[in-house]
């Protein structure tokens, strides 16, 4: 995938994809989130933080995504890609059928495009103040964007340790789990999200529409 980075844009291979679920820094708020969705019948984990994986062709860089159905929503999360010896920190929305979900979340991440933005940072420029981070989104919801997350990476278990959790290995991205949803997790036509360093000044931003495909049976 071509990445645009500080130093000029990168070729950076992707062969594997893996998805960090359960990643809150807060162990009470992730078992409270946890109960939450076992009310509406989504399995609890087999442990936390988790490692999913996905087929590396979900990874995209598009400005539209076609879903099946109404029932999926994105959710902004670091993304990191190992390549070429290096680490490097984008942003990407780990799209989910939340319908799915409550048969298997495995299966419902399997089932969407992962959209990623355009522009990676080197690790090595961002790791000394990772927790100061802003991560947003905004969804769109009947023709205006209305604000979905809004948090920094102090609310995620630290990177280093997902990467090592995951034995990350070069030639594959994850993305790292995320804050939670401003009003709960909701389906919208479309979802612009964006990272913002504050001690670099530097922003990433990406944004989709989401086109639901009819349900035929």
């Amino acid at each position: 995938m071509l990445f645009q980075t500080p130093q000029g844009p990168r070729d950076l291979s992707v062969a594997q994809v893996f998805v960090a679920g359960w990643t809150g820094r807060d162990s009470g708020q992730v078992q409270h989130h946890i109960r939450e969705l076992e009310a509406i019948g989504v399995a609890p984990p087999s442990e936390t933080p988790l490692f999913y994986r996905v087929s590396a062709a979900l990874l995209c860089q598009s400005d539209s995504i076609q879903v099946l159905g109404p029932d999926t929503s994105g959710e902004a999360e670091p993304l990191i890609v190992r390549s070429g010896g290096r680490t490097w920190l984008g942003l990407a929305s780990d799209h989910t059928d939340r319908k799915l979900e409550t048969h298997s979340v495995a299966h419902s991440k399997q089932a969407c495009m992962k959209p990623a933005a355009g522009t990676v940072w080197p690790m090595d420029e961002v790791a000394g103040h990772l927790d100061r981070i802003e991560i947003r989104s905004w969804l769109l919801e009947n023709e205006a964007w209305v604000a979905y997350q809004d948090g920094t990476l102090a609310q995620i278990l630290p990177l280093e340790d997902l990467i090592a959790g995951a034995a990350l290995p070069d030639g594959a991205a994850m993305l790292c789990g995320t804050v939670p949803a401003v009003g709960g997790v909701r389906a919208g036509d479309g979802f612009s999200m964006e990272f913002h360093d504050p001690v670099r000044d530097r922003t990433i931003r990406a944004a989709y529409r989401t086109v639901s495909l009819e349900i035929v049976s």
